[in-house]
């Protein structure tokens, strides 16, 4: 007997058992149509109080019924992404051996050297799938080592590609390499999914990875690659290693960026060799500076920017936000001078013994007085504009330390872009509380607006996913031969000048989450003209569309959720 639509609907959202058909009419309570089952997710999903319970609910709707899970999430972007992505997925990478339910990815393990390509072939859609996102666990977030773990942020990467560029999710494929792990902890947890073993170094691990690329591309011969969190190495090594072989990007990682000398239009930035993150923070930064410079009256050129925390990501991020300078008119030198660093042990002076190598770059040579050890003495001393923080030092930047900011600049910038929020060097209630509301400021993690004297105020976030859905889907359409830097810079450029009038009026830094497949599909538009400049590109059609058509055409090509108006349902 031929059925309802509304019953083949509803009874996606219902799990199937052994005692009843599928599609059993009997299954369905009386009046189940005349109800919105939506919103009953939603007021389940709300009743959890802990978010890690949250996610596993979300991760539960969606393997039960994707469609309406998606839909969901597309209307409610702000409340969830928090919980899927950054930074509830790294609470659930961390516990992930233990509430693990069901399969959701491919694990490649390094057991299966020799054979990748039968794992990978294993794979429903091979033949549909269209973007991949490959861990290793071995840099999630701040948090380190998780080895098998680390699968979570491969998903929930894929689910900010579907929600933010409308990806399809049958074409994604969410990819853990299983290495093994140098965390003790995991190694000893009977429940630990992984390997136990050591990571592979050397020659044995270049090995894997080269019989994984090669493998990966005859399964999949249509599919983009993005290497996520792999250690910091790892990441840099593997990227240029493959990147001119594979169609393979990594948002994380990048060589420093150049501007054009017209950076105060933002539609003329010009952003050189960047993988992602660095271009939404200096975009961020570049919105900010004017913020701060027109509240002051200074001129852009006073800029001073100290970066707390002098890892890899912090003198990454620091190289990249030279370009800034540079753009003035500054020398190389000359815009050196204007960023200061500071580690555990202070203000990194060129006097330091045993400095490690990778923070010479930014240690002063015009310092010489006692070492300077306390913030506060340090940001006197400096007096910068801007405080950055890539320290994973949760609440480093203390009352006192904001209050120093306030007392040198009339708005000061504080961007505490450490992951996730239980790393944070400032929340924004305090930031807020602390500064009158001046405060311009953004963060790694999502904060929730914050209101004052009747004031509401919203906080940024510097996070790469208003870059890599946009990347994403202009690559696949484009179907490019492989990532330029030309093509990321390109996306920076769309994000720079992305914020509406009402936004600009209102001082954020970045557009609002709500806005995100607006801003995908610009970017998108972007890169594809990028890879057609280039020659990268192999979709010929494209070119043969003014920008208004082709705009049209990647919203049209976005995947929306299948939704239907339940109707009341008959019964026998």
């Amino acid at each position: 007997m031929a059925l309802c639509p509304a019953i083949r609907s509803i009874s996606r959202a219902l799990p199937h058992t052994r005692a009843f058909h599928p599609m059993s009419v009997a299954r369905f309570p009386p009046h189940f149509a005349k109800t919105d089952h939506r919103q009953r997710c939603l007021e389940q999903l709300r009743s959890k109080s802990i978010s890690l319970e949250k996610y596993i609910y979300l991760n539960g709707l969606k393997g039960r019924d994707s469609d309406l899970f998606y839909d969901i999430l597309l209307g409610n972007m702000s409340e969830m992404i928090p919980i899927l992505y950054t930074p509830t997925v790294g609470e659930a990478c961390v516990n992930y051996s233990h509430i693990w339910r069901r399969p959701e990815g491919l694990y490649v393990s390094i057991q299966d050297k020799g054979r990748i390509r039968d794992v990978l072939a294993s794979w429903p859609n091979v033949n549909d799938s269209r973007i991949a996102v490959v861990t290793d666990g071995s840099r999630i977030l701040g948090l380190g080592d998780l080895g098998a773990n680390g699968l979570p942020i491969s998903i929930g990467k894929l689910d900010l590609y579907i929600a933010g560029a409308g990806i399809k999710p049958t074409s994604t494929v969410p990819i853990c390499l299983d290495l093994g792990t140098n965390n003790q902890r995991y190694i000893d947890d009977p429940l630990y999914i992984g390997v136990r073993r050591p990571r592979p170094m050397g020659q044995e691990m270049d090995e894997f990875m080269d019989e994984f690329m090669q493998a990966i591309k005859d399964v999949f011969p249509n599919l983009l690659i993005q290497f996520e969190d792999f250690s910091t190495d790892n990441a840099f090594r593997y990227l240029n290693r493959y990147r001119y072989q594979y169609r393979v990007f990594n948002d994380d990682v990048g060589s420093p960026p150049r501007l054009s000398s017209s950076y105060l239009r933002p539609s003329l930035i010009s952003i050189k060799q960047i993988q992602g993150t660095g271009s939404v923070i200096l975009s961020g930064f570049i919105n900010a500076a004017r913020l701060s410079s027109a509240a002051s009256g200074r001129p852009l050129s006073d800029q001073r920017i100290l970066f707390f925390g002098a890892g890899s990501a912090g003198i990454g991020v620091a190289k990249q936000l030279l370009s800034f300078f540079t753009t003035l008119g500054m020398s190389p030198e000359e815009a050196t001078s204007r960023i200061y660093t500071v580690d555990s042990k202070g203000l990194i002076t060129a006097d330091r013994k045993g400095l490690q190598e990778h923070k010479k770059f930014f240690a002063r040579t015009d310092y010489k007085g006692p070492q300077l050890t306390n913030l506060v003495d340090i940001i006197n001393h400096v007096k910068p504009t801007a405080l950055f923080g890539l320290s994973t030092s949760k609440d480093a930047f203390t009352e006192h330390v904001v209050k120093a900011m306030s007392a040198l600049n009339t708005r000061p910038i504080i961007f505490p872009l450490s992951n996730p929020v239980h790393l944070s060097e400032l929340d924004y209630q305090d930031a807020i509380t602390w500064t009158n509301g001046e405060v311009i400021y953004a963060s790694g993690s999502p904060y929730q607006p914050v209101m004052r004297d009747g004031v509401g105020h919203e906080p940024g976030q510097g996070n790469n996913m208003y870059i890599f859905p946009g990347i994403g889907l202009g690559s696949i359409l484009s179907k490019t031969r492989h990532i330029s830097d030309a093509m990321i810079e390109q996306a920076a450029v769309s994000l720079a000048s992305s914020l509406n009038p009402e936004e600009r009026a209102t001082g954020l830094v970045y557009p609002r989450l709500v806005r995100i497949r607006d801003l995908s599909a610009r970017i998108a538009l972007a890169v594809i003209r990028q890879a057609q400049k280039e020659e990268l590109d192999t979709n010929s059609y494209l070119r043969t569309l003014p920008d208004g058509d082709l705009l049209r055409l990647i919203h049209d090509k976005m995947w929306q959720p299948q939704t239907m108006r339940l109707l009341p349902l008959p019964r026998l």
